[in-house]
């Protein structure tokens, strides 16, 4: 019977709602890219940093080779030992007779490129002769002597100055330099600060922070502006739903902007026209309807007096058909331009009343109801029981039954009524809206207004009267009332 909603995504339907997201998303974007570009930025200062820091590094550890290469080999071990005692230095040094295995850490862009600088520094001073390992160690995996004592397991004072940083204990630079066979010099020694630690860091949590408070401040702003240009807006629109109701509305207070101050004063004018307008159209239809009976009823008179009974005939026959032209003309206005205060309407009790008299036993139960109205509705109460009552009116004399499925949400008010008549024509299905049109065969009394004023009605309310043939047969006519704010 009703066809299933679309679902729409979940977008603020509101100015203010529709401003909020659209300047959350601008700054979200701005200040990612703007993040992005300064973190790539920091990242390249940092590796031109930590590779001339690796340079340099490089450039100490070749000196230190080449000092060991000058002395005796007898003295080696004597310089050492000295060298432990005293503490504190850059590097951590120690003869081997073999490389030391150790378990080294996973390459990153970082690590690999403070590698390659410093083993080729080594190449360049030492030469190419000599084998050169040059590897990252945790702090934890390091081992310093053949033996392969631990970090922890040696006095303080021999290495923890120059390998440890704690707590950070940042990753150990090992190199391991054959200076002749059976005979490897050991140097491990920590980058300088602030390139101890080599991962790349991701954006800092200041930044991260000064996004947010950013977003913040804009979204404070934003909404307070938004509401205060929004508010006069509010008060444009409601005006405006109740001057399409046919209420007396007051002048629109100007407010908010320039361009919502020029909005305002067009509608006060406009509303000034539209008030002049129908005060000066309903005089002027009393002066009409007035001036119309007064002659009607004296040709009336006149064709009575007669004596040729067919002329007779035929002037009383026009005269009808001018009174009906004049009643309808009447009942049109009378419908449709009805003065009532907006008010709350029950739409379920006006339904209930208008379907009463067709309900079982009394009424044969030609009428049907399905759904209810979720709340009240804000329009003219004798209208809508109007537009209504034409409705289903319409259905059961066409179509001997009437079918009412109620639809209600917080956007509008649908009745569809569908009967089980022959339907309409699809050509005809506007033309049935016309004053005093009727289908052919379709006789019944009345004046052929009752679809015209419910639409009338409807266009009022700000709705809509809409027809369609149904494949089964009959006709279903739907009525939509869209929810302002109430």
């Amino acid at each position: 019977m009703v066809t299933e909603k679309k679902r729409r995504l979940p977008v603020p339907r509101s100015l203010l709602g529709r401003m909020l997201l659209l300047t959350l998303l601008a700054v979200l974007l701005a200040q990612t890219l703007s993040s992005l570009i300064w973190l790539s930025q920091l990242r390249a200062t940092q590796m031109e940093g930590l590779i001339t820091s690796a340079r340099s590094l490089g450039y100490s550890m070749s000196a230190s080779v080449s000092y060991f290469r000058s002395l005796p080999v007898a003295f080696r071990p004597l310089v050492l030992d000295q060298l432990r005692s005293m503490g504190g230095t850059r590097f951590f040094v120690s003869l081997n007779d073999r490389p030391l295995d150790m378990q080294v850490l996973e390459p990153t862009v970082r690590k690999s490129a403070v590698i390659n600088v410093v083993g080729q520094v080594l190449r360049q001073n030492l030469g190419a002769d000599p084998d050169i390992l040059v590897r990252f160690v945790r702090p934890e995996d390091l081992r310093i002597f053949n033996s392969g004592l631990k970090l922890d397991e040696l006095p303080r004072s021999w290495a923890h100055y120059a390998l440890t940083l704690e707590p950070v204990n940042p990753p150990v630079l090992v190199t391991q330099i054959e200076l002749s066979p059976g005979e490897w010099l050991y140097i491990a020694s920590l980058l300088p600060e602030p390139y101890t630690m080599l991962e790349e860091e991701g954006l800092p949590s200041q930044q991260v922070w000064f996004i947010g408070l950013t977003s913040i401040f804009l979204l404070v702003f934003i909404g307070l502006l938004v509401h205060w240009q929004s508010g006069p807006l509010k008060r444009l629109a409601r005006a405006a739903r109740d001057l399409s109701l046919g209420a007396d509305v007051e002048p629109v207070v100007e407010g908010g902007g320039s361009e919502v101050i020029e909005v305002t004063r067009a509608f006060n004018t406009m509303r000034d026209r539209i008030s002049r307008y129908l005060t000066e159209r309903g005089q002027l239809f009393s002066a009409i309807s007035h001036d119309l009976r007064t002659p009607i009823t004296r040709l009336r008179l006149r064709v009575e007096l007669l004596e040729d009974e067919e002329m007779q005939v035929k002037f009383t026959r026009d005269l009808d058909e001018l009174e009906l032209l004049v009643k309808g003309a009447l009942q049109c206005v009378k419908d449709t331009d009805i003065h009532e205060n907006i008010e709350p309407v029950d739409l379920n009790h006006a339904l209930d009343c208008l379907i009463e008299p067709y309900l079982a036993p009394n009424g044969g139960g030609r009428v049907t109801l399905k759904g209810k109205a979720m709340s009240m509705f804000y329009g003219k109460p004798l209208a809508l029981r109007r537009c209504m009552g034409n409705l289903i009116d319409n259905a059961i004399k066409y179509g001997d039954k009437a079918h009412l499925y109620v639809e209600d949400d917080a956007e509008a008010f649908v009745l569809h009524v569908e009967d089980e008549g022959p339907g309409v024509p699809e050509q005809r299905l506007e033309q049935v809206f016309e004053p005093h049109f009727r289908l052919a065969g379709k006789q019944q009394q009345g004046y052929g207004l009752g679809l015209g004023i419910a639409r009338n009605i409807a266009h009022s309310h700000g709705g809509e009267v809409t027809l369609q043939n149904l494949r089964d047969g009959g006709l279903r006519v739907t009525l939509h009332l869209p929810r302002g704010v109430e």
